[in-house]
């Protein structure tokens, strides 16, 4: 079965109002436009061309459409949840936990009775959610824990006041301490600290920190009151060009801040978020989940494979990405499992071996290769991702 899929956009109020319309080729309809998923996650599941959602098509036989080893390792669900993602505010500081912190919370979750659609819920399913995000264009975010040194020469080019607490534990290699006391004070507390940081921000004048402080400074703007601009105030800051990546796994600290990518995470809804939010946070079960261990270089390129065909290595268990580029030609592309095939530019045909059921994509578009069935095989020009089970 090789089948174009109908998906989903979620309207949340971060989201573009130009970026998604601009790819597919339609007027804008002046809503924000945040997502485009494509998968069978259960709150949001893509539609086959008869009118099922993948994820009923799924649940009704597992092994008929993931192939019998997928649906054995993932437990009959569908193992990854692809997305378009637009974003022209930033997203919240937030982190994903591991798959034994997703089972033990959502367990947590359904004993104390809060329904899965709460707003105050944490854990929607008991998967964790490592993700990758690939630039379409330019993207800004703020991902992983800067190396301390770094930290702390900011702090002192800047020397905001109020921070000498703050800078005293970062130069004890306390980053854990430092977070943890940012995001657990209240707003009347952190408020005279943001507005101190915004204007050694605007006062700055130097170039080794310009973004960094261009970014604080904005921040600080928008989000006054809030803590999330302080844990940001510790990640790198970090300019995604087409095509480059980073990847988060379990108990990175990240927030996207604006631009336009493709996204694919462990097919989990599960957020934990501490800031730059008006959505529910929860500090402490955020903190049990980080990783508080630098991250040096959080840029992910993708070597090629063959000529046109380029993998994004992640070591992911659950997705493995393939990124496509046609020009006039034709492409085999083998996975393992089920497969989502998204356009990002031009026109690919996507088929499998032994079948004749091709799907024509133009960008934006996507299509969906069960489990059992051969290698994918793309012709056309443009430019194309693959993800499978591995």
């Amino acid at each position: 079965m090789v089948v174009p899929l109908l998906n989903t956009i979620r309207d949340y109020a971060w989201g573009s109002r130009t970026a998604l319309p601009e790819l597919m080729g339609v007027e804008p309809d002046g809503r924000p436009q945040a997502e485009l998923w494509m998968g069978a996650h259960e709150s949001a599941s893509s539609v086959l061309p008869w009118g099922d959602s993948l994820y009923d098509v799924v649940s009704a036989g597992p092994a008929d459409v993931l192939g019998q080893e997928t649906a054995e390792r993932f437990e009959g669900r569908f193992p990854f949840l692809a997305k378009l993602l637009a974003a022209e505010q930033p997203l919240s500081i937030q982190a994903h936990p591991s798959r034994e912190q997703a089972i033990d919370g959502y367990a947590r979750d359904e004993a104390a009775g809060i329904p899965r659609d709460a707003a105050d819920r944490n854990y929607k399913d008991a998967w964790p959610k490592p993700e990758i995000l690939i630039a379409l264009g330019p993207f800004e975010a703020l991902v992983g824990f800067r190396p301390l040194d770094t930290t702390v020469a900011l702090l002192d080019a800047l020397m905001p006041v109020g921070f000498a607490d703050l800078t005293s534990l970062l130069r004890n290699g306390k980053l854990q301490d430092a977070f943890t006391q940012f995001m657990g004070s209240d707003r009347d507390t952190i408020r005279p600290l943001v507005s101190a940081l915004g204007e050694a921000c605007a006062q700055y004048a130097g170039e080794a920190f310009a973004i960094e402080c261009e970014t604080l400074a904005k921040l600080c703007a928008d989000f006054p009151d809030d803590p999330g601009v302080l844990a940001a105030l510790l990640l790198n800051r970090v300019r995604l060009e087409r095509f480059e990546a980073v990847y988060l796994p379990a108990g990175n600290v990240h927030a996207y801040l604006s631009g336009f990518g493709f996204e694919v995470m462990a097919n989990s809804d599960n957020v934990l978020r501490g800031g730059l939010t008006s959505k529910h946070i929860d500090v402490p079960e955020l903190v049990s989940v980080v990783d508080f261990e630098p991250l040096a270089d959080p840029v992910l390129t993708a070597p090629p494979v063959v000529d046109g065909v380029a993998t994004y290595e992640t070591g992911a268990e659950y997705f493995a990405i393939h990124r496509v580029d046609l020009d006039n030609g034709e492409r085999t592309v083998a996975g393992v499992g089920p497969r989502i095939v998204c356009c990002v530019a031009g026109s690919v045909e996507v088929g499998a071996a032994g079948t004749e059921s091709d799907v024509m994509l133009s960008a934006g578009q996507s299509a969906f290769a069960s489990g059992p069935e051969g290698p994918c095989i793309l012709r056309g020009s443009g430019t194309a991702f693959v993800v499978s089970a591995r």
